[in-house]
């Protein structure tokens, strides 16, 4: 039976407390083998996590994005996304889950840049090339775990210094991974970037691609040649990706009728949005739950 909502957790399997300040590792196993190497597709609100997976394999949802994953690796985790670990027996590798607080107050805010670089997105940074920067961020997650289970670790400020070291070298390691992955120019870059932000912010809105290109200073032909170039896909095509790729989400795992859940993702007509779904996916709302009810 599916749940009537998608579940959210602080830590697996616990109850989240809104506005939670948080800065916890733990091993994979000391949670995994309780629920025999498998985590259930959760989310967690404005907690930000990373899996360290430095030897072992696990298959890796990110959305509605499904993937293995062989260690060394790092799985990236920005809060509202829904993900769930299935982990061959026996991987060795770490959970670092934070809250923001740790990352950007006092004198810290360059690493409070890397911080909001690494989240920008989920995502998996593998670590096969070149084992060097593994053996750092090893060395670091593992020094962590040990101060974080040291008595009176929650007043010491130690956790927070190597959490921060952890990002930012997690940071660098996805900037070196896009640069060497051949990085577009830093303006159309950064104004694709912008456009995808807003996106994700407005999508529910329906917003006119008008009113996208006049935020980004844009006329509508220039944004849709922009998201060509970076993407290969329009303006509009980006845009009702997202939508379709979030009507996949809540159908999937929210048990409510597709008719509320089409007026939750803004259209006011449910027969409107079969018919956009339709289009989109090849089946209707109805047909593409049962089909994901496995």
């Amino acid at each position: 039976m599916k749940p009537s909502a998608i579940p959210s957790f602080a830590l697996y399997g616990e109850v989240a407390a809104p506005g939670q300040e948080l800065l916890h590792i733990e091993a994979v196993e000391s949670r995994s083998r309780l629920y025999h190497w498998e985590i259930s597709p959760h989310l967690h609100q404005g907690l930000y996590q990373v899996l360290w997976l430095q030897r072992g394999a696990a298959e890796v949802a990110l959305d509605e994005w499904v993937q293995r994953v062989q260690g060394p690796a790092a799985i990236v985790v920005p809060p509202g996304v829904v993900h769930g670990f299935r982990f061959a027996p026996d991987t060795d590798g770490l959970v670092l889950t934070l809250s923001a607080r740790f990352l950007v107050e006092g004198e810290f805010q360059a690493v409070g840049e890397a911080f909001r670089a690494l989240f920008a997105a989920p995502g998996v940074l593998e670590f096969t090339r070149d084992p060097a920067p593994a053996e750092r961020l090893h060395a670091l997650l593992r020094e962590l775990a040990a101060e974080f289970t040291q008595p009176g670790s929650t007043e010491s400020p130690v956790s927070g210094w190597l959490a921060r070291a952890v990002v930012w070298r997690l940071a660098q390691a996805r900037a070196q991974g896009a640069q060497d992955a051949g990085e577009r120019a830093h303006r159309h870059q950064a104004l694709f970037t912008r456009f995808l932000l807003l996106v994700e912010q407005h999508f529910l809105e329906h917003w006119p691609l008008e009113r996208y290109a006049s935020r980004l200073g844009l006329s509508t032909q220039r944004l849709n040649r922009l998201t060509r170039a970076e993407s290969g896909r329009s303006a509009l095509e980006l845009v009702h990706e997202r939508l379709t790729r979030e009507a996949c989400r809540r159908l999937v795992y929210i048990a409510a009728p597709a008719a509320s859940l089409a007026a939750e993702l803004g259209f006011e007509d449910p027969a409107y949005f079969s018919r956009f779904f339709k289009r989109r996916t090849g089946l209707s709302p109805q047909r593409y739950r049962e089909a994901h009810r496995a």
